[in-house]
């Protein structure tokens, strides 16, 4: 039976950039230099500046860049292992791949960048690393996408975890001065560098900074820093949009109580949890009580019926979104799969230990090197659809519209789960009530289909409706899983209502007649 994610490539629309003047905070919105709104959908560029180990299926030992690093060193030699990522560097994200972001209907691109390529110790620019980004905005000037430049990994480290590089998995950004300093003098020659450029979106000033227990230790350095980043940036630029995420995974916002500057966008992430309008509510919150826009910057890692859901709540919202990551190894949760080279398992294992000789494992990474240009990739439109609700192959009964009785449905119900739509008035519960249900059923991590214990419906009675957002349906074309006799399903102006015609119990919708997972 054919996946839903390797269905046939679909054309999608084009959203192409405008370079004309800078991209600008509006009364809670963002609009491009001539004025228009945006709402903007974008892809992260995960693994290239700032490789973290989990997309190479690797485990403890070798998920920080520095820890991946050195297990290069030990296979390949210190030689072996320059020459490997210089060719990583030139090869891993070309034109090809901006390219192919363009024409899968996408605006701009989210650079994680790690301050080692970009920062000599000594606080002395980089130019192989700034070089990375010039052709990354070549490229992206060419195929109409703007860059949101992103400090993923700051000198010093602004997590403690792998994802930062930080030497000794502390957030020592905030602990020693010369780490701040450092941070601030990055933040001053990359804002001097592309201050008059208008293919970059904005800078994003840390990422996830402060999770776990951190988030209260150094709340108030977190502010203090933004505070003075933001200065500094003004100092060299004054058109550029300033983006701060909240600590604690940019979920925890009591930071955010006054604004620092009136050019900004606040960003959240949000994986792993219901996708519903409670789960937003405080990001919402603070856009209406400070009236500056806000961004989901970073989501993704699940199923394609979480992701159709979730990233139609942020447009029903007006919150433009970037989906986390454009390509990694042997994976259904990102739009381009590299496949795993022959021994790749060596190589994983090798993080423990390895018995493998030179010759074996260059030829290896040579093999990854040649499978994760974009054309060798596996394509996945089927996520793409997804994620812009364009023909999408399967929409879960879950996911109807975020906009409230009238508008996304009609029914007489509650939801009998708690946590999940429980403030929607339709009725959700358990398909297999009593098997072990979790506590959370969308922590599908690896895209995996949902176990029986997870599934969710929605029981409609003659009369109800639900409608689903979405581009291209054809409601013939729709089947209704689990009720087909007792629905019907019309157009809509957002996409397809389904009606119950009698007592109904609905899993999924399935389009095109494909199959399920």
């Amino acid at each position: 039976m054919e996946s839903l994610l390797m269905s046939h490539s679909p054309a999608f629309r084009p959203r192409p950039a405008s370079f004309v003047g800078f991209v600008q905070a509006r009364n809670a919105r963002l609009v491009d230099g001539s004025g228009r709104e945006l709402l903007l959908r974008g892809v992260g560029l995960g693994n290239w500046m700032l490789p973290e180990g989990y997309m190479w299926k690797f485990g403890p030992g070798a998920e920080s860049p520095r820890e991946i690093e050195a297990l290069t060193s030990r296979l390949l030699g210190e030689a072996g292992a320059r020459r490997f990522w210089q060719s990583f560097y030139d090869g891993f994200i070309t034109e090809a791949d901006i390219s192919r972001i363009a024409a899968s209907g996408f605006d701009h691109v989210r650079l994680p960048i790690n301050s080692r390529l970009i920062q000599a110790p000594d606080g002395t620019p980089i130019e192989s690393g700034y070089a990375m980004i010039d052709r990354l905005i070549g490229w992206c000037r060419t195929h109409r996408l703007w860059v949101l430049l992103d400090l993923h990994g700051a000198p010093g480290g602004q997590t403690g975890t792998n994802i930062d590089d930080s030497p000794r998995n502390k957030p020592e950004l905030f602990m020693e001065e010369s780490y701040r300093a450092l941070t601030l003098r990055l933040w001053r020659d990359l804002a001097r560098r592309y201050a008059d450029e208008t293919v970059v979106l904005g800078y994003d000033l840390l990422n996830e900074p402060l999770p776990n227990e951190w988030q209260n230790i150094y709340a108030a350095e977190l502010v203090d820093l933004y505070k003075d980043l933001t200065s500094v940036i003004r100092e060299e630029d004054a058109r550029h949009l300033i983006v701060y995420e909240g600590s604690h995974w940019a979920t925890n916002w009591s930071i955010f109580t006054e604004v620092w500057d009136e050019n900004s966008l606040l960003q959240f992430h949000k994986y792993w949890s219901s996708p519903d309008t409670e789960s937003i509510e405080k990001f919402l919150e603070t856009r209406d009580r400070l009236g500056l826009p806000i961004y989901m910057g970073e989501g993704g890692e699940n199923t394609l019926e979480w992701l159709y859901t979730a990233f139609r709540l942020y447009e029903s919202y007006d919150i433009g979104w970037n989906f986390w990551p454009w390509k990694k190894i042997d994976t259904r949760t990102s739009p381009a799969s590299i496949a795993a080279p022959h021994g790749w398992d060596q190589i994983v294992a090798a993080g423990a230990d390895s018995t493998l000789e030179v010759p074996e494992a260059s030829r290896i990474f040579d093999d990854l090197l040649r499978n994760a240009q974009i054309d060798n990739c596996v394509w996945q439109p089927g996520l793409v659809a997804a994620l812009l609700g364009e023909r999408p192959r399967v929409i879960p009964a879950w996911g109807f519209g975020a906009r409230g009785a009238g508008e996304s449905y009609s029914a007489a119900g509650v939801s009998l789960i708690p946590g999940i739509r429980s403030a929607d008035g339709v009725a959700l519960s358990w398909a297999n009530p009593g098997t072990g249900n979790p506590d959370n059923p969308f922590q599908q991590t690896d895209g995996r289909p949902y176990a029986l214990h997870e599934e969710l419906v929605i029981t409609l009675q003659a009369g109800d409706w639900l409608e689903f957002e979405a581009v291209d349906v054809d409601p013939a074309s729709v089947r209704v899983v689990g009720a087909e006799a007792a629905t019907r399903v019309e157009s809509s102006p957002r996409g397809i209502r389904v009606v119950a015609t009698g007592n109904a119990a609905l899993s999924s919708l399935v389009m095109g007649g494909a199959g399920t997972w």
